[in-house]
């Protein structure tokens, strides 16, 4: 690497809610530089969860949070080439990386859901995320289980 790392923009909180997070989850949701679209879809979905939720005391926003945080992994595998063979490393993932990945699973496996809008595909897998079942639950104990299996290999981290 031969220049500094690029420095983070700070993102623009989001006009409903004015949170950050919201806004990162829209713009990785976004097609086409379509973000009013983006916007629309996230706000229908979370006014889905909010009519479909069954605990009073919680908000639709705070359940997205829930589910965000239970699609977060905390450890992953990393390949790392070892003497010509190739191991499949657990490691730690930085906490801004937790994030993303969260987000990417759960929009990934919303756009693979059957319903009708993405809006209600979304709400589907925020409402199955929030009470731990659901695809991008499953990816994330699929990746705890690899990293479980690959243990053994820890002492090649770097």
């Amino acid at each position: 690497m031969r220049k500094k790392a690029a420095k983070k923009r700070p993102l623009l909180p989001d006009p409903r809610f004015n949170d950050q997070l919201v806004t990162r989850f829209v713009n990785m949701m976004m097609w086409d530089g379509k973000k009013s679209v983006a916007f629309k879809v996230f706000y229908d979905a979370i006014d889905i969860v909010g009519e479909k939720k069954t605990d009073e005391e919680k908000t639709a926003l705070e359940l997205w949070k829930d589910a965000l945080s239970n699609v977060m992994p905390h450890v992953e595998v990393r390949s790392r080439r070892v003497g010509g063979a190739t191991f499949q490393i657990p490691m730690q993932i930085r906490p801004d990386r937790k994030v993303s990945t969260a987000m990417k699973w759960l929009i990934t496996y919303s756009r693979k859901r059957n319903e009708k809008s993405m809006a209600q595909r979304l709400a589907s897998e925020i409402l199955a995320a929030a009470k731990e079942e659901g695809a991008a639950v499953k990816k994330r104990v699929d990746t705890h289980k690899m990293a479980e299996a690959n243990k053994a290999f820890s002492h090649f981290r770097f």
